[in-house]
Formats: C-alpha cells, sequence, structure tokens
C-alpha cells in the first residue's frame, strides 16, 4: 500500500509537470487551475489502472498448479466507470496439488480453495472443501474432519471447479 501511494503521487506530480510545461508553452495564458485539475486527473487514472490490472498481475504471482476457478466483478457508485466496465475485485482459486480421493466408492474429492479480494491491503483466504462429483454438492470443512453444511451448495453441471476437481 505504501508502494501504491508513493506511485500515485509521482503520477499526479508528473501530470501537473505536464500542466506546467503547457502553461509555459502558452506564455502563462493557459489556466492556473489546469495544474490541480492536471495533478488529479493523473492521481485518479493511475489508481483505476491499477484497479483494472489488480487480477492479471496477481494471476502472474500464481504458482503453476494454482487455477482460476472463479471471478467476481465489482461496481460502486463511488466508481462510475466500474458500471461501464466492470472490474474483477475477487477471484477464487484451486490448489491443483491439494486434489485428493477422500472416498474413492463415493466420488468424493478434498482440496484446498484460496479467495482473494482487492482491498487496500490484498485479503488471501484459505479453506478445505469436500466436492461430491457425482451429485455436484461442494461443502466446506470446519475442522479436520466436521462439514460446514450450512454452506453446501450444488456446483452446475459447466463449473470448471468441478471439472479440475474430479477429473484428477
Amino acid at each position: 500500500m505504501f508502494w501504491t501511494f508513493v506511485a500515485t503521487v509521482f503520477c499526479g506530480l508528473g501530470a501537473a509537470g505536464i500542466a506546467l510545461t503547457i502553461r509555459a508553452i502558452t506564455r502563462q495564458k493557459a489556466p492556473k487551475w489546469i495544474i490541480p485539475v492536471f495533478a488529479g486527473a493523473g492521481m485518479l487514472g493511475y489508481l483505476i489502472y491499477m484497479e483494472y490490472t489488480w487480477f492479471d498481475l496477481k494471476q502472474t504471482q500464481l504458482p503453476e498448479e494454482a487455477v482460476v476457478v472463479s471471478t467476481e466483478e465489482y461496481g460502486a457508485p463511488w466508481r462510475p466507470w466500474a458500471y461501464v466496465v466492470p472490474q474483477i475485485a475477487a477471484f477464487t482459486v484451486l490448489d491443483t496439488n491439494s486434489i485428493m480421493v477422500d472416498d474413492p466408492e463415493q466420488n468424493i474429492v478434498r482440496f484446498s480453495l484460496y479467495r482473494f479480494e482487492q482491498s487496500y491491503t490484498d485479503a488471501v483466504s484459505q479453506k478445505m472443501y469436500l466436492l461430491n462429483c457425482d451429485s455436484r454438492e461442494l461443502v466446506p470443512l470446519k475442522g479436520e474432519k466436521s462439514l460446514d453444511t450450512s454452506a453446501l451448495r450444488t456446483l452446475p453441471e459447466d463449473d470448471p471447479l468441478l471439472e479440475l476437481a474430479c477429473d484428477q
């Protein structure tokens, strides 16, 4: 977060420098208010750029065995551009090395899912899951052996998580 702040300030200073150059070229005939406008636009532009490239940056930092299985797009009233071009604010990753057959007779697999969320400091959470490949039921584990049945859900047939976890 500190380096994002530093980069934002430098983008603002650079854009203000462009405005100062415009004023110098026009022999001070360009209005003075363009300097803070350019500085603000430079900082805002950098922050928007960082929000839209966050997902791509995080994807390049993942190891080979980590596969993105879902993404979540986000829009907010204070970010009106996100309604026009939605940005990815969270994604879920399957650790393919963690896939283990838990019960071969019932076709049940166990694996780890990691959820990444974009915020001031990136948030990462990890949970173990059980997936019944035949019924497509996915349930998180509370501890080593107990199931969180209140969070049970059925995956659609074309879900990438279902394909990746069950085809191992």
